[in-house]
């Protein structure tokens, strides 16, 4: 067995930390391995996935210990650019990592700096386009790509440059269903039919545990790292997707990790399920023990109105002619494929964009026309790059200031930044948290106000399920006393467990316009896991699930 990556009693801890981030690190990782690298958020998985390509210590501080080896080669004796033949590293934030213009040409950079023969590098540049469904967005400028589209483009510079391990940080985070499901079955082919040796850390573990060979667990906190088979690190008190848990709910053994098998298995659950009448077979009123959060009739005078509403980039359309509204106490999901408009309609409902043609109003007002300082109590947006929003040394400078800007008293960011994330140092400057403490600080500063309408651009990015279910609990609050959520994400669980409605945008028009359930449960592009388990009945979440079992044992 050929060991790509070799971790022998690896340690780190950054500068000024109370304790260490990585303890005592012993594994191997053999060539053509698919690995999973799973933990909460801020526990250490970046900082891991950083030591293979030797950026952690070079270019982040701190002591490390041990030795880490990738294809034989030592991080501590060679330099991060005498690795890049052999490991390539897609971050969190891929647009930081780009340094040309438009799509090809960055593909081929790495390329030139390795002295790869034009000849090749051509051929090459045209076997990622097409790996990655990038050849129709060749010639497209990288800044005007959407957060999906950029993430792809960075899994593709990485793979043309042909290494031999490949190392990716959340990289389906910013990606739609379908997207996501060909960039890792592309990476999946690449792991069984030429050798490459694939390590991801994700937190929507229902789109990659079934690709997986291994995973490896970080409990952080300092506490040992631990490597196995995927159903035995799931089995543990770790992240879970909703397939195990349902599993473990119902008593499956063993675990099922795929849809495919929970299906073979679910033949009896669905039949107590059916029973119990809590959900009735193809309703297209949310029911069940999935209470919705909008139960008041129809506004006649709704709080957000969007009609004929268009907009451009260039010649590109990006939107066109979008018309609905959304009342009070609604949580609306907008979805949609890669480049479908989500982002742009959020920051025209923002105010960020004028609109080009039609018209978005915020109670009667076009937000685009209000001064920054007299939205934020009406509107507040986290956009795809939250760091955006950050600007304070300190984590406890920008809980501070947050609190003085929206009048609040003192303490109310950092405590709603401690019920999404506690345990952050506020002493730390933003830049140096995990992405997913990062997106949190940036949640806390949006939502401590609670303006009354809340758009938040893929609020889930780096958050684990703790962090997730946190937020789901905050925005249910929110709705609850009347204010209005609008998400713009590609993940399906979140929608499953929040959202009262879906709107669904295509081809830069809006396709579909419903109740949460039935829009979710129809798709098969959209649908959560527990959906897909149990259809056709429209169950949701395994909350759900275990409720009406425990309602049916009862009677």
């Amino acid at each position: 067995m050929t060991v790509a990556v070799r971790f022998a009693n690896v340690g780190f801890t950054y500068n000024d930390a109370e304790r260490p981030t990585l303890v005592g690190v012993d594994l191997e990782i053999p060539e053509g391995e698919f690995v999973l690298v799973v933990g909460g958020t801020g526990s250490g998985k970046s900082t891991l996935l950083r030591a293979i390509s030797g950026l952690v210590p070079r270019f982040s501080g701190g002591l490390l210990t041990g030795e880490v080896e990738v294809a034989g080669r030592s991080t501590a004796n060679n330099h991060p650019r005498d690795l890049a033949d052999v490991v390539g590293t897609v971050g969190q934030n891929p647009a930081a990592s780009f340094v040309a213009d438009d799509v090809e040409d960055e593909l081929a950079y790495v390329m030139e700096n390795l002295g790869v023969p034009p000849a090749t590098m051509r051929r090459r540049v045209e076997d990622t386009l097409d790996l990655l469904d990038l050849a129709d967005i060749r010639r497209r400028p990288l800044d005007q790509l959407s957060g999906g589209q950029q993430q792809r483009v960075a899994i593709a510079a990485v793979l043309a440059a042909n290494p031999a391990v490949l190392v990716l940080d959340e990289p389906t985070s910013a990606l739609d269903p379908a997207a996501a499901d060909e960039v890792l079955s592309a990476l999946q082919r690449l792991v069984h039919d030429l050798g490459l040796t694939v390590i991801i850390a994700e937190h929507r573990l229902e789109r990659v545990v079934q690709f997986a060979d291994s995973a490896i667990l970080i409990p952080g906190n300092g506490e040992p790292v631990t490597c196995g088979a995927p159903q035995d690190i799931l089995a543990d008190p770790s992240p879970r997707p909703p397939v195990v848990r349902l599993g473990e709910l119902v008593g499956w053994e063993p675990r099922p990790l795929t849809v495919r098998n929970a299906r073979r298995l679910a033949a009896d659950l669905r039949t107590r399920l059916d029973e119990s009448q809590s959900v009735a077979r193809h309703s297209e009123v949310p029911t069940g023990h999935r209470v919705p959060h909008s139960t008041n009739p129809p506004a006649t005078d709704p709080l957000v109105q969007v009609s004929g509403l268009s907009a451009a980039y260039g010649s590109r359309i990006v939107l066109r002619n979008i018309e609905f509204t959304i009342d009070k106490a609604e949580i609306v999901a907008i979805m949609g494929r890669n480049g479908a408009g989500k982002s742009t309609l959020l920051a025209h409902l923002a105010g960020m964009r004028r609109p080009e043609r039609g018209r978005v109003d915020i109670a009667g007002v076009d937000p685009s026309a209000v001064r920054p300082d007299r939205l934020i109590a009406r509107v507040g947006l986290v956009p795809q790059d939250s760091s955006v929003l950050l600007f304070c040394e300190t984590v406890e400078e920008e809980c501070a200031t947050s609190d003085r800007d929206s009048s609040l008293p003192p303490g109310t960011t950092s405590g709603v930044l401690n019920s999404l994330v506690c345990g952050i140092d506020r002493s730390l400057h933003p830049r140096d948290l995990s992405e997913g403490q990062r997106l949190a600080l940036a949640l806390s500063i949006i939502l401590a106000p609670a303006p009354e309408v809340i758009c938040l651009d893929e609020p889930t990015r780096g958050l684990d399920s703790d962090a997730k279910a946190a937020l789901v609990a905050s925005l249910a609050t929110l709705a609850a006393k009347g204010h209005i959520v609008i998400l713009a994400t590609h993940d399906v669980e979140l929608v499953a467990e929040v959202a009262d409605r879906v709107i669904v945008l295509g081809d830069a028009e809006v396709v579909e316009d419903g109740p949460a359930r039935r829009v979710i449960c129809h798709s098969p592009v959209f649908s959560p896991q527990v959906a897909r388990i149990l259809a056709p009945a429209q169950w949701l979440t395994v909350g759900e699930v275990a409720a009406a079992l425990g309602e049916a044992s009862a009677e």
